[in-house]
């Protein structure tokens, strides 16, 4: 069971190396933009992204999903460009007249959400923007299929770090503001459809079929409304707050939850390594005991961050803003949960796509989508933006609730329940103790202080209360062993070094020494990996 897990943590990695290196990248350079972006700034960016978010899954159809799965049905190259060609073509033509219609729109649209006219350009940036990279799903899917990692990390860190760069130089050098960063956005767009081209051009001929198109939409279909009900729970309450609070107010909901969200660094490279992984076990005789294993360590994880992010926000807020932004740190909490309630959704609800029983999902979205436009409404005009935060925790409850009852309908998993609720004591106990430091810390040693206490009470907390099974604390003190090897062995290495000695080739066989050989990409192509709903 071990193997397995490593083997998922293996993609996880491979996956989210891109992601992660940009966002923090971003992150950091969050002071800098405070600085020229002003809150009522951040109020219309997060409008233009709830706008965003909602078109790119009209743009897509549901089909970007089938793709993945009909990919591994086709019996040779020609089957593969009618079904990439069936798919394109077809978006080509109802995305290209939504576009239109969205263009000649966009004058009335604006007005909507930002009471102006001041951004309709913006707002027609945006959806051609979307309706391009509505494409991209094609050539990252078979990069994905082909076992092309390193071309996979290497276009999504680059087009990331494009994308951060030329932000930097229209908001800040150029003053351009919100224009600035969507202008960012095109740019980067046109310059990687070029560069994917290298992917489109094998796959795409003058070719339709209407049985491929069928089938494309018979999968795919239900992913729609699920995903615009999922995108109702993300970023509507931002279209909620624009009703009931100022742009200044909704711009500091916007940072706020860009603290929280700092959490999806590990739930999307999560999600990447998570469904190619459970599809390619699930005929395993020890699949369920696999999958309650791997849920009781996400969960655990997910548990630690939020406790951490939650501990330190106040701290982590005032070094990275100015003083107008520090009543955001208040929205963190809520947001860091909705996250981790968003992980327990993706870990318990499999059940539903190894049954192909997908139709469920636009149920348990909808019904969580519901909740969340309900909470919002009560809670936003007496509580602000905490009570949007609040309603963001309490959709995501009620999502990963139906989802979970929905799967195990369907497909049965017994979780460790016991040792959730450890996990769930550990990470409230570890939070607690990182908020009861004194508050005469600086931000900057706060952070540090109270992030040290969440990580030391956890897998404290943990160990007191029998958590950890005999064969985990068999592996602990087995890779605890092979460390103190290392260490013994290379210690001479060193001291030789020190002395000005001279120094012999570096051992060869430290791979040999730990019993594994080095991470490497796993096989994805042989788990057949068809796309998650998420």
């Amino acid at each position: 069971m071990f193997a397995k897990v490593k083997q998922l943590f293996t993609n996880l990695v491979i996956y989210g190396l891109g992601d992660v290196a940009t966002t923090i990248i971003s992150f950091f350079l969050l002071p800098i933009y405070v600085r020229y972006l002003s809150p009522d700034d951040y109020g219309v960016l997060s409008l233009l992204l709830t706008t965003e978010v909602v078109t790119k899954i009209l743009f897509r159809w549901g089909i970007d999903a089938s793709f993945m799965r009909l990919y591994y049905d086709c019996a040779d190259q020609r089957a593969r460009q009618v079904l990439a060609s069936t798919q394109i073509w077809f978006l080509v033509v109802t995305n290209g007249t939504l576009l239109a219609i969205g263009l000649l729109g966009a004058p009335l649209l604006g007005h909507h959400l930002f009471h102006t006219s001041t951004y309709t350009l913006v707002l027609r940036l945006v959806l051609i923007n979307t309706f391009v990279i509505g494409f991209y799903y094609v050539p990252f899917h078979v990069m994905r299929i082909e076992e092309q990692p390193r071309q996979f990390i290497a276009l999504g860190f680059s087009r990331s770090l494009a994308t951060l760069v030329l932000r930097l130089v229209f908001v800040i050098v150029l003053r351009f503001g919100v224009l600035g960063v969507v202008l960012a956005d095109i740019v980067v767009t046109t310059i990687f459809t070029l560069v994917l081209t290298r992917w489109f051009v094998p796959l795409v001929r003058f070719v339709f079929s209407r049985e491929v198109l069928k089938e494309s939409l018979r999968f795919g279909l239900p992913r729609v409304p699920h995903g615009v009900a999922h995108q109702v729970i993300a970023v509507f309450d931002r279209y909620i707050l624009g009703r009931f609070v100022t742009l200044h107010e909704l711009g500091l909901y916007s940072i706020g939850a860009s603290f929280g969200l700092a959490m999806k660094l590990f739930l999307s490279a999560f999600e990447y390594a998570w469904a190619p992984f459970y599809f390619g076990l699930m005929k395993e005789p020890d699949a369920k005991e696999t999958f309650s294993r791997v849920t009781t360590y996400g969960i655990a994880v997910l548990a630690l961050l939020a406790a951490g992010l939650s501990a330190i926000a106040s701290d982590l807020v005032a070094v990275m803003t100015t003083s107008q932004y520090h009543y955001a740190a208040r929205v963190v909490p809520w947001i860091a949960l909705g996250v981790a309630l968003q992980g327990v959704y993706l870990l318990t609800s499999i059940g539903l796509n190894i049954s192909k029983r997908t139709e469920y999902y636009p149920i348990a979205t909808g019904i969580a989508a519901a909740t969340s436009v309900v909470m919002n409404l009560l809670l936003i005009p007496v509580l602000g933006i905490v009570g949007s935060g609040i309603a963001n925790v309490t959709a995501y409850a009620v999502l990963a609730g139906v989802s979970w009852r929905f799967a195990h309908r369907f497909y049965p998993i017994r979780y460790e329940y016991g040792r959730l609720a450890r996990v769930l004591a550990a990470g409230v106990i570890a939070f607690l103790a990182g908020r009861a430091l004194p508050l005469t810390f600086g931000p900057i040693v706060g952070v540090l202080a109270r992030g040290t206490a969440v990580v030391a009470a956890f897998p404290a907390v943990l160990a007191v209360s029998g958590f950890f099974v005999p064969m985990e604390l068999e592996r602990l003190s087995e890779l605890t062993g092979r460390l103190r090897r290392r260490r013994t062995i290379e210690a001479p290495v060193e001291t030789a070094d020190m002395a000005g000695e001279l120094v012999s080739a570096p051992m060869t066989d430290t791979a040999e020494d730990a019993g594994e050989e080095r991470a490497r990409p796993v096989d994805v192509k042989a788990s057949n990996p068809p796309e998650q709903i998420t």
